[in-house]
């Protein structure tokens, strides 16, 4: 079974495949078709998902792709590959830089490693649980912030527009929207914002490279619902997602308990 070492070489040469790929197309100049409620698709997302798996997958793998059809095979796998081949196509539709590649291990249904590439702004992001978490080639931490009060919390920019971010109007902290959910977590990990969460379901492949990410970098990232965060299931999502530097997470727990629908997330795990 590959090393950690192994394991980041692989995901930075998918990265870079990917980015091969996306050089063929000009951001916000791309044709594209919609996927109903699941928003616009493109050529590029089916070739950048077929360059991954070239890459990434081998015999002893499973794989969980957004653009490729689901093998329950990957359940009886110990790593599993969860991936989106673009994530936040809108914006890369629209020209907006804030879409990415997203690649995620998974061994055992826990996130161990990732990578993250922004073509747009020329970011990458790679960490493992055991390397840590580089980004553009230099050894970052998630936020060293200790209190709420003035962080910068990335939200969503659908969220935003669908205005799902009034209920924090009023907050101690500063909103930033920001497009695709695995960027939003890619510069949490790299400590380029306090925190970011969503409160709403999402699938695993818009977040499991992140979380890894954003762990590797000693971070914390937990679902909403006070279920633990596990993947590769047969339904493959999660109930929202909160992340942020390690010394955030109670003070933002706090602050969140009266908007989460359980009402019960414990503070103290």
């Amino acid at each position: 079974m590959s090393t950690h070492a192994e394991l980041i070489e692989r995901i930075t040469a998918a990265l870079d495949a990917a980015r091969d790929v996306l050089s063929r197309f000009q951001c916000g100049e791309v044709a594209f078709s919609n996927k109903g409620s699941a928003g616009p698709v493109t050529e590029a997302d089916g070739l950048v998902d077929a360059a991954l798996r070239r890459i990434l997958q081998d015999d002893e793998s499973g794989w969980l792709s957004e653009e490729s059809a689901d093998d329950a095979d990957r359940l009886g796998r110990q790593r599993v590959w969860v991936v989106d081949p673009i994530d936040g196509t809108r914006e890369f539709v629209d020209g907006i830089s804030e879409w990415c590649v997203s690649i995620g291990l998974v061994e055992n249904g826990n996130p161990i490693a990732g990578g993250i590439c922004n073509p747009a702004t020329g970011e990458v992001f790679v960490g493992s649980l055991e390397s840590g978490m580089m980004y553009n080639g230099v050894p970052v931490r998630a936020s060293a912030g200790t209190q709420l009060k003035g962080a910068a919390v990335l939200a969503s920019r659908t969220e935003v527009r669908r205005g799902q971010w009034e209920q924090f109007r009023d907050a101690p902290f500063t909103v930033c929207p920001v497009g695709s959910v695995a960027y939003k977590l890619a510069l949490v990990a790299a400590g380029r914002a306090d925190a970011t969460w969503t409160l709403i379901n999402k699938h695993e492949w818009d977040v499991a490279a992140g979380v890894a990410l954003v762990r590797s970098a000693g971070g914390f990232a937990e679902s909403t619902d006070g279920a633990t965060l596990r993947f590769n299931s047969a339904r493959p999502k999660i109930s929202g997602l909160i992340a942020g530097g390690p010394s955030l997470r109670r003070e933002i727990f706090e602050y969140l308990g009266p908007f989460l629908h359980c009402g019960q997330m414990a503070v103290s795990r």
